[in-house]
């Protein structure tokens, strides 16, 4: 087995790769945030604009200014189309992120694991070695008595 200065260097290790995971795990959970609260602002914006399409077309509205308003909600729908697929991969990167992350915690799990068996082997050996030295004291003593 390992010694316990190797184990501490690899449990060092891992915990510096999971924190430096989960930091990156973070940059990407606020980048997806980032990119939703874009496409809600675009998608609100859409709507708004179409509401006010709809009332100027109840007040009668010329061919080129329904030409106008429709260009524009159709740069608006290219927009929320661009701003989805940022959204997607967005999220793939936090599924992506996130499994690192994982691994990288269950790698240090693994080494905090070995580390408090070793201590545990150690905690035994010593405690037999301590109940060895106490039966042969007991029995020195008991010699001791007889005589």
């Amino acid at each position: 087995m390992a010694t316990p200065s190797a184990l501490e260097t690899l449990i060092e290790l891992a915990t510096s790769a999971t924190d430096e995971a989960a930091k990156r795990l973070g940059n990407a959970i606020r980048a997806t945030d980032k990119a939703e609260k874009k496409l809600a602002l675009l998608q609100q914006y859409r709507a708004d604009y179409s509401a006010r399409l709809q009332a100027k077309m109840a007040q009668g509205l010329s061919p080129m200014h329904y030409r106008n308003f429709q260009a524009f909600i159709d740069k608006l729908d290219a927009a929320i189309d661009g701003q989805l697929q940022l959204v997607k991969e967005a999220e793939n990167g936090v599924a992506q992120e996130k499994g690192v992350w994982q691994a990288s915690e269950r790698k240090r799990m693994s080494f905090d694991t070995l580390a408090n068996r070793a201590v545990k082997a150690e905690q035994k050996r010593d405690n037999q070695r301590d109940q060895k030295l106490n039966d042969e004291h007991a029995a020195r003593q008991g010699q001791f008595k007889r005589f």
